[in-house]
């Protein structure tokens, strides 16, 4: 990943009734030269569907939004590879991968 990064999937509400889900994207650095958490919020949206609808959720990730203090105290990225979720909460979601 150089720059930008889309990341999506479809959300269907497989209920009878109008539902609110808060969308969560979570990343996780896999090399990095510090231990970093296991699943960091980059972003969230608050979708309504009706019963049965389905609707496909973008985040766009930019290479800054993966920046830390690295261990030689400067700020920025490393490369390596990342996991990444799209879920309801940080302990599930959909997974995929991409490297830096």
């Amino acid at each position: 990943m150089r720059g930008v990064l889309e990341v999506s999937a479809q959300i269907t509400n497989t209920g009878e009734r109008a539902g609110t889900e808060v969308v969560q994207l979570y990343v996780r650095d896999l090399v990095g030269s510090l231990t970093r958490p296991v699943r960091e919020l980059k972003g969230f949206q608050r979708i309504t569907l009706p019963p049965g609808a389905a609707q496909r959720v973008t985040f766009t990730l930019h290479e800054a939004d993966l920046a830390f203090t690295r261990a030689d105290g400067s700020w920025g990225t490393e490369p390596g590879r990342y996991k990444v979720w799209i879920a309801p909460h940080s302990e599930s979601g959909l997974e995929g991968e991409f490297e830096l």
